[in-house]
């Protein structure tokens, strides 16, 4: 036998992700983003909603091949049929359109909802929170004392009265939700930039003449994000059901769009003998805002700086 050493095996890519000591910050950051998936694969619960999250985003890409008639046409003599008549899969409502195929349209109205509010409300919370919190003084008074006054009414109820005031429609909900979506943001946003704005590298940035959008853009924002990403998640459950009920109201999306909260809205009239025109819809909006939750919990744990060292 040759006394020739065996070469030691080439690490993968998973040693090099799972190093102790990179030799890059790419590779540090690459290593980061890879933990925190082993931590969120091991959360059973948080990958239950991402499995949801992804299965709902594929059907509403894909909502031209997986429903199976027209969500717009209807047929009077095929009204309030029972689920899994005649090939409709959770039946029928009074118009004889079949359900299955309104949900699957409908998932893209609530993901364009929430794709939406998810861009507008914590970038504009954002943007408020670390300048009252950099600031200071006046500036943060003023700032925070607004958003107090948006705090003061319950979510659903000041939506109703910006949505009564610009008029029924998707887009007018949108913006509705938006605007009572963003004090939370403004306030943890703030939170984290009075903890950050003296701290020695704040200082040592000033003293080589950065300015404060440059501090607030470049320095204070970035460790800003873990925080509303959490939040936005978590919000996404009530952001749906914000939707769904003003969609219920009638002053969200309007027929015929197959808009969750307004086929429960439709079906309410039915729900003794037809049970399943509202009840259908409705475990939708409970599979869906479930899933946000269940995500949002796992992803505060990944992203939580507390927990980091646990």
């Amino acid at each position: 036998m040759s006394d020739r050493p065996t070469p030691s095996p080439r690490p993968g890519l998973r040693a090099w992700l799972l190093s102790d000591a990179p030799s890059s910050r790419r590779q540090a950051r690459a290593a980061a983003w890879y933990t925190g998936w082993l931590k969120l694969r091991a959360n059973t619960l948080a990958m239950a909603g991402l499995v949801v999250l992804v299965l709902l985003i594929a059907m509403a890409l894909f909502a031209s091949l997986v429903a199976t008639q027209d969500p717009f046409v209807q047929d009077l003599g095929a009204r309030l049929l029972p689920p899994g008549t005649d090939a409709h899969l959770f039946g029928t409502d009074s118009l004889g359109r079949d359900i299955w195929s309104r949900l699957v349209y409908g998932a893209r109205i609530s993901l364009y909802i929430v794709a939406l509010v998810a861009l507008v409300a914590p970038l504009l919370g954002l943007i408020i929170g670390t300048v009252a919190g950099y600031m200071g003084g006046i500036v943060d008074v003023v700032l925070m004392r607004f958003t107090d006054i948006f705090l003061a009414f319950p979510r659903l109820i000041l939506a109703l009265a910006f949505v009564a005031a610009l008029g029924a429609g998707i887009e007018n909900a949108v913006l509705a939700i938006s605007l009572t979506a963003w004090p939370p943001y403004a306030r943890i946003a703030r939170a984290e930039t009075l903890t950050i704005r003296n701290s020695d590298f704040i200082h040592a940035i000033k003293l080589q003449g950065a300015g404060p959008i440059r501090i607030i853009t470049r320095h204070v924002w970035p460790l800003c994000i873990s925080s509303l990403v959490i939040r936005v998640t978590l919000d996404m459950a009530g952001i749906i059901l914000t939707a769904a009920g003003l969609g219920f109201l009638g002053l969200g999306a309007q027929p015929p769009s197959p808009e969750w909260g307004a086929m429960v809205s439709e079906g309410r009239k039915y729900i003794l003998d037809h049970w399943w025109v509202a009840t259908i819809p409705g475990l939708a909006i409970f599979t869906i805002s479930l899933a946000f939750n269940l995500l949002g919990d796992g992803l505060r744990d990944v992203l939580d700086p507390k927990e980091a060292g646990k």
